[in-house]
């Protein structure tokens, strides 16, 4: 009896063990999980962890949560000018709303992968079309792929995916095209880089003119300044000359008759001829005669 009832014991755990084991699922941080009940969607919010499902009721399907790259083979674009043009390219994409992507493609990346191509070319399509060649060669990868992300958002979403991203990874011109292409494009490259140079050129020449014209300005400046200095020490000699005068006449005149003599024979090669009568020797003719 005792045997039987452990043996009871085990078999009702293993199968508790079983029914836990089939009831509970894990969403890894880079998947996306959608349950069914008898393959009707009933819930498809999951955050990455631990999850739990009714045995043989609901199941359980999981999808990639991470960017997904696709590569394309080379197609051929008509330009507005009529010219066939061969672009390889690939798109990163991911899938946004999981219920969206499952009712439209299955979940499968390869049906899903097909028709984003069919969206993109369209896109690309429609961008080539509306540009001549050498604005497709000379034209920036951020505007050509901002204009295609936003063409294909609409039918993208459509599909519960996010386009992330789309890459020209080569342009192939028609044999005849390529060397007028590259041709015009040297030509304007040359005319933009002229222009440049024109342009620094004249700023250069507004920058010396400036340069030259605060220069002007800060001499005069500075003349005008040093001409009012030189009137006020003028001034001021005059003054204290006058000053001078008025205290002691006779040895002003003396005082300034001996900066005569210095200023006029100063040196030995200095020759004056003036009559000794004159009054410019008169402070010597009385030293001589004391």
């Amino acid at each position: 009896m005792a045997n039987r009832a452990f043996m009871a014991i085990i078999v009702v755990v293993a199968a508790a063990l079983i029914v836990i084991a089939m009831a509970a699922f894990t969403v890894r941080e880079t998947e996306l999980a959608i349950k069914f009940r008898f393959g009707e969607i009933v819930r498809s919010d999951y955050a990455p962890g631990l999850h739990f499902k009714v045995p043989l009721v609901n199941n359980v399907r999981k999808f990639e949560r991470r960017i997904i790259t696709n590569n394309y083979p080379s197609e051929q674009f008509l330009t507005s000018e009529g010219k066939i043009l061969r672009i390889d390219f690939y798109v990163k994409w991911r899938i946004d709303d999981v219920s969206r992507y499952f009712q439209a493609t299955g979940g499968t990346e390869e049906i899903a992968a097909g028709r984003l191509g069919s969206i993109v070319k369209d896109g690309i399509k429609g961008v080539i079309a509306r540009r001549t060649i050498q604005q497709v060669v000379a034209a920036e990868r951020a505007e050509f792929t901002g204009e295609i992300l936003k063409i294909t958002e609409g039918p993208t979403r459509g599909l519960g995916l996010e386009l992330v991203d789309v890459r020209v990874k080569k342009i192939d011109l028609p044999d005849e095209v390529s060397e007028s292409v590259f041709s015009r494009m040297r030509q304007d490259f040359d005319r933009q880089a002229k222009e440049l140079r024109a342009r620094g050129a004249e700023s250069a020449e507004k920058l010396r003119a400036e340069a030259d014209r605060q220069r002007t300005e800060i001499l005069a400046e500075a003349r005008r300044e040093a001409e009012i200095i030189r009137g006020e020490g003028d001034a001021r000699a005059a003054e204290i000359y006058a000053n001078a005068f008025q205290k002691n006449a006779e040895f002003y005149s003396f005082y300034r008759s001996l900066e005569a003599y210095r200023e006029s024979i100063g040196t030995e090669s200095d020759i004056l001829v003036i009559s000794p009568d004159s009054d410019f020797f008169k402070y010597l003719n009385r030293s001589n005669r004391r």
